[in-house]
This record gives C-alpha cells, structure tokens and sequence, in this order.
C-alpha cells in the first residue's frame, strides 16, 4: 500500500510541540528559535516531509500556474505559439495548463470553467473559429485576468496580442498585383470571424489603392475545412470574372488549394498567397508564391508578458486595471517560389 504524505502535524507529533510552531519553523518565522527550527528541519528530513504546495499556493493567493487554450494543436503555429509562452512562464516560474477547444464553443466554455476550477491565476486564449458568441468570455475576465492571442473576438475592453492581417492582406493583395494580376480571389474563412473581417478590409483597401473595383463575387467565405476551402475554390472559378490569382486564409487552406489546382491542372496559371509562413510551407510539392509571417514564436512570448503584468497589477494598481493593452505585430510578406 502507498504511503500516505507526512503532513506537519506528524512532525509535530513527533517533537511535542504545535502544529503553528513547525509551520513557523518551516516557514523562518522569527518568532521561532533556531534551536526549534533545527530540530523540525531535522526530522522534516528524516521523515522526507513535502511541503503541500496547494495549501501554499491557496495561502498566498496563487497557484503559480496559468492556462492556455487553441484551437487545435494540429497546426504547427500553435505549437510555436505555446512554445513562446513556456519560455516566458518557465523564467517567472509559471506552470502552463494546456487545452484544446477542437474549434468547438462548447468545449472552449468547458475549457475555462475547468481552469477557473483549477485557480489558474491566469489565461491565455485563442478563440475557436466557430466562437460568434461571447458571454462566456465576458464572464471569465470578470474573474480572472484573460488575454487574447492571434484570433481575438470582437470585443471591447480586452488584452490582446495579434498581428496587423489588415496589413498583412494589403501586402499579399499588392504582391500580386505587382505581377500584373487584376482579378484576384479570396479563399476567407468563416464569414462572422474577426480575423476574417481584418483580411477582408486589407482585401478591399489593396483594391481601392490601386484604383480598382471591388467585386464582392471574388471574395467566398469558408469553414477552412478541406471540403468547404475546394468548394470556394470552384466557386470562384467558376464565376464570371475567373480570378488570375489567388489569396487564402493560411497556409493549410493555400495547400488544399494548390493541391486541387494541381488535379485540374490550374497550378501553372494561378498563384496562391496564404497566411502564416509555417515552417511545413517552404518544403511541400504544394507551396503558395509567397506566405505573410505571423510570428508564433513572438506572439507566445508578447502574450505571456502581457499576462504577467496584468496579474501583477490585478490587486496593486487600480488605474493599469482601466487600460488594455492591444499589442499588435506587424506581419512580412516572404516570398517561397
């Protein structure tokens, strides 16, 4: 049978004395005498006592340990992303509890409820593209400190880290029509996503630079799915004005796309520009043109400082409680043909 922990009151069983004492004399209280303190450290050793750190934590009001929800680890900018974050917990001692909301509300909202259960002292979230609804992230942030990274819902009054899409798709948009292409088409994802929203208005914005019209019969939503993202695909071609070109949602959706193009024998006469420059991109047979860097990496690391200075100033400065902060990268177009 297993041993049970030994708690501080079997040393102090031990030595005779009370419970408060050996806390004390654990804790350096100086109100204990170093003979005392020597004798419980004494016997703390030789019963290989172990402080309980919950208690410890619940003493002090912390846990230490901050929660961290994606979409799905599937992709390889998530697991970069978490990888920005452990450098940063890991110097100021933080633990990370990881989840997955596998793009589902439901279980994003269960996700939270369970690492409120768990006194997280913090969260870190990139929201599901299927989050339209927001109450459970509202009553979240009333309670613990939250800070958004890479898909961030359309709110007010929240922390974030994020890169300009808007930029970066003014980028992508003016990539190609440097190449002399005017009709180019947009694989977005789903229409209700903010992040879909910044990709849109750079759309646009690239357009009316350029003294172009927008044809919102170019620009087709998707679920990012491969089925939906070959469906937008197909609807784009055949449509009136078939684009020359065309810019996807990431680098996935781009991937499926080339693939398709490939089958039907497309891929020559149409360029692709995607989102996200994983580091899968520059290595398969089916590589957009060009792909816009979002810095993963960069946005863990951001986002865990951020989360660090909020739960700092959580208790101890009112006034930094009424500002937000809105720490946006911007993104750089790389070329991979």
């Amino acid at each position: 049978m297993e041993k049970k922990p030994v708690t501080i009151k079997e040393i102090a069983k031990r030595l005779n004395i009370s419970v408060s004492a050996v806390s004390k004399a654990l804790h350096d209280d100086q109100s204990i005498g170093l003979r005392t303190k020597m004798r419980v450290r004494a016997m703390a050793e030789e019963l290989n006592y172990e402080p309980n750190q919950t208690a410890i934590f619940l003493q002090k009001g912390r846990t230490n340990t901050i929660g961290v929800i994606v979409p799905s680890l599937v992709e390889s900018f998530f697991p970069q992303v978490i990888s920005g974050i452990e450098e940063v917990a890991n110097k100021h001692n933080y633990v990370v509890l990881l989840g997955q909301s596998m793009e589902d509300p439901e279980r994003e909202q269960m996700l939270l409820e369970t690492m409120k259960k768990h006194r997280v002292d913090g969260i870190l979230i990139s929201i599901s593209k299927n989050t339209f609804q927001y109450d459970h992230l509202k009553k979240i942030k009333e309670t613990i400190p939250l800070v958004f990274f890479d898909r961030i819902p359309d709110m007010k009054e929240i922390h974030y880290v994020a890169c300009n899409l808007v930029s970066g798709t003014v980028q992508a948009m003016n990539y190609l029509l440097q190449q002399k292409h005017r009709i180019i088409g947009m694989v977005n994802g789903p229409e209700k996503l903010f992040s879909s929203k910044e990709r849109l208005e750079g759309f646009r914005q690239a357009l009316s630079k350029n003294r172009l019209k927008y044809d919102p019969s170019l620009v087709v939503n998707s679920d990012l799915s491969k089925e939906s993202v070959i469906q937008a695909v197909k609807e784009l071609l055949s449509s009136k004005r078939k684009p020359t070109a065309l810019v996807a949602f990431h680098d996935n959706a781009a991937i499926d796309i080339i693939e398709y193009l490939k089958s039907i024998k497309k891929d020559k006469t149409i360029p692709v520009v995607s989102f996200a420059n994983l580091p899968m991109s520059s290595h398969t047979v089916f590589k957009p043109a060009a792909s816009l860097e979002q810095y993963p990496y960069l946005q863990g690391q951001k986002a865990m400082e951020v989360l660090i200075d909020v739960m700092n100033n959580k208790s101890t400065n009112a006034a930094a409680n009424s500002a937000f902060y809105k720490v946006i990268l911007d993104s750089r177009l790389v070329i991979l043909k």
